[in-house]
């Protein structure tokens, strides 16, 4: 009576190694290729949201709102630091006693560009911004991402998704 063991053989296993090694070969990068773009999809809306937050509390609060990346209470060029809004009595691009911080979001991934052509987005009482249009962009992990998008502030205060498909982030 010849009894067989239950189990897999060498060749069996190998074969089985060697198609999962595959398939994780194709696979990784089409995974890191999504993962970027959902990061740019989901940065691009906090950014939007936060800008309309801002003009909204304009309106709301009657005072000049300003959005900015902080450091050492100045806003700054570096628009990775993540987005800070508060109420600006001063035209200085800082926070002082009399302004109040009304959003902090968490700062960007810093393989990230993000960039915007001024250091900060302001909003008077009624809702306009400062100066002229503006496009803040944002990269995900280099300046030619296909996956980059940009959020479109014009001087009525409209806050809109650029629809463009070729953005480039500059640092």
């Amino acid at each position: 009576m010849h009894h067989r063991t239950a189990g897999f053989t060498l060749i069996e296993l190998m074969v089985t190694l060697v198609v999962a090694t595959i398939l994780i070969v194709i696979a990784v990068p089409s995974l890191s290729q999504f993962y970027e773009a959902q990061r740019a999809k989901s940065a691009i809306r906090v950014i939007q949201q936060t800008l309309q937050y801002a003009r909204n509390s304009a309106i709301s609060f009657g005072v000049r709102v300003t959005v900015c990346p902080i450091a050492s209470d100045s806003c700054s060029k570096d628009w990775r630091l993540g987005l800070t809004v508060f109420t600006d009595s001063g035209d200085k691009n800082q926070i002082d006693d009399t302004d109040k911080i009304l959003l902090q979001t968490s700062p960007f991934n810093p393989q990230d560009i993000v960039s915007y052509n001024r250091t900060s987005v302001r909003f008077h009482s009624d809702g306009l911004a400062s100066g002229s249009n503006g496009t803040l962009r944002y990269c995900p992990s280099s300046a030619t991402s296909p996956y980059s998008k940009a959020v479109i502030v014009n001087q009525a205060g409209r806050v809109r998704f650029s629809q463009a498909t070729n953005i480039e982030c500059s640092n």
